[in-house]
């Protein structure tokens, strides 16, 4: 059987392969799958996405028009996916629940490290023999307060990085983690974290209770000179709120490596077009800003991890077996 992988990185291309290789054959393109690109996949019984796929019931309904059965997304994220639709349609939909949250929870901090010792604008000044140090001051992290919205496997990761940095820990889940907690984290409500914090660090899926969990509100809450960086899902800030206080002067850095309108942009050369999008051309033009494609997971490590996991849902899938990471059919309609 032939699968066809849509939106496949140049770096992600041979590790898919060789994977694959002895299994399946594969067919990698580059283009992500969306109403337009669609049609490509009639034939094809599984197919696999990426994160910045769009999976909408028009893109259901042509995929299963086209004979494709399963979906194996290469991504924990499955918001841009309707799984309802997918069910109707008799789909099979499974993701990639866990992969390495090192490589997450590193590029988070290296994010924050960035913004708060203005390694962008040093870096562009000594490519022009600039070596004054004017306007590069940063401050020591140890002993302020680091704020960790979701204490999951890559907030637990991030926060032991908080912790050898020696700073005090601020946590809020639904659920208390216990490894952070011995690390010496105090769970306190979104409110308290925000007022509190030096850093404050977004690691919570994407769903409708999270749309904007940092918002107008939330952001006017929070430290003046704080440091505020997301490394999970763009939809979790509310970014013309974010430009409003940006435009006032406020946070001493925003690192960002997710944007909510990122769709259609990210993973793309964009750099002879017109970027339309005004709110997101505002904001990388703050110097205070660093905003990066959503790299945060680009490991050797994690995407391997991604890739052989995806491998395991399709073998899986031709199996007739299943696995926690199944999204649809779901449990509770039966299977094994």
């Amino acid at each position: 059987m032939e699968i066809l992988a849509f939106g496949v990185q140049a770096d992600e291309k041979p590790l898919i392969e060789k994977a694959f290789a002895g299994h399946h054959d594969v067919r990698c393109v580059g283009v992500f799958l969306n109403e337009d690109t669609a049609p490509i996949a009639a034939g094809y019984e599984i197919i696999s996405t990426s994160v910045n796929a769009n999976l909408n019931h028009r893109v259901l309904q042509t995929l299963a028009a086209g004979g494709t059965q399963m979906i194996a997304q290469r991504s924990t994220g499955f918001n841009n996916i309707d799984l309802e639709v997918a069910e109707r349609l008799g789909m099979t939909v499974a993701r990639v629940s866990s992969y390495s949250p090192y490589s997450v929870a590193e590029f988070a901090w290296t994010l924050a490290m960035a913004v708060n010792r203005r390694i962008v604008r040093a870096s562009n000044r000594t490519r022009d023999f600039d070596f004054r140090l004017d306007g590069l001051m940063g401050r020591d992290l140890r002993g302020r307060t680091a704020g960790v919205l979701g204490t999951g496997k890559i907030g637990e990761a991030f926060t032991r990085i908080a912790h050898g940095f020696g700073m005090n820990l601020l946590g809020w889940d639904v659920a208390e983690n216990p490894a952070c907690v011995e690390l010496g984290m105090t769970y306190v409500d979104k409110d308290r974290l925000l007022a509190e914090s030096d850093l404050v660090s977004l690691h919570v899926p994407l769903l409708p209770a999270t749309q904007h969990l940092v918002d107008a509100a939330a952001l006017k809450a929070m430290k003046d000179d704080a440091i505020l960086v997301n490394s999970s899902r763009g939809g979790l800030i509310d970014t013309e709120a974010l430009v409003t206080e940006l435009r006032a002067g406020r946070f001493t850095g925003v690192g960002l490596d997710v944007y909510e309108a990122e769709a259609g942009l990210f993973f793309l050369d964009k750099s002879l077009e017109v970027v339309e999008d005004d709110t997101l051309a505002r904001l990388v033009t703050f110097p205070n800003v660093v905003v990066t494609s959503h790299q945060a997971y680009y490991t050797l490590d994690a995407v391997g991890q991604i890739i052989d996991t995806t491998l395991q849902n399709v073998l899986d899938h031709t199996a007739g077996r299943r696995s926690e990471n199944v999204l649809v059919p779901r449990i509770s309609r039966g299977g094994a």
